[in-house]
């Protein structure tokens, strides 16, 4: 699952890492979204994603991730719901510019115990913050990965992507775990 707040790239980076035409959700931004959606830090965002968006890649014979971009927007919340049910791990997307967003969707994954990964999204007009400056900023425990991406570079976005698959395999209970 890809996740984050408003605007924060999700839709970028399922597409920039999708090996088939990824499907997506975009809508057009009408005066309805006014006073619903904070577009504080992305006042230039024309569109959105209203429902999901879907990609995939294989990362090895063994491992194809499917890839679920979630809305972020508090209103869709209730499909976040839905797109974690059997979701092997997730990609946090953090923007710098609105830094807040970013404890909603942490808190999400922590409270499912569903392993994920910080990718901070590294806009061109954000201020650079140091990956444990923001692992300190957002409380993010030792345990879990911050890395720096950006969204629209398909090799950056894989390694974010690589970084969640050790870090998923790192938390499936061993077999002497078991006993």
């Amino acid at each position: 699952m890809i996740a984050g707040g408003f605007g924060a790239g999700k839709t970028t980076l399922v597409g920039a890492v999708s090996e088939i035409p990824p499907l997506t959700t975009e809508e057009e931004m009408t005066v309805v979204s006014e006073g619903v959606d904070d577009v504080t830090g992305v006042e230039r965002k024309t569109t959105t994603t209203v429902a999901l968006d879907f990609g995939r890649i294989t990362i090895s014979e063994q491992i194809v991730l499917y890839l679920f971009g979630a809305p972020g927007q508090d209103r869709f919340w209730p499909l976040w719901n839905d797109l974690a049910l059997g979701a092997a791990g997730a990609v946090v997307l953090v923007d710098t510019r609105k830094l807040e967003d970013g404890f909603a969707s942490i808190d999400f994954f922590e409270r499912r115990d569903i392993p994920f990964v910080v990718a901070v999204n590294v806009f061109d007009d954000a201020y650079h913050y140091e990956p444990e400056e923001l692992r300190e900023a957002l409380t993010i425990p030792p345990e879990v990965p911050v890395v720096m991406c950006d969204a629209r570079e398909r090799e950056r976005a894989k390694e974010t992507l690589l970084t969640l698959v050790r870090r998923a395999i790192e938390k499936i209970p061993s077999t002497s775990d078991a006993s």
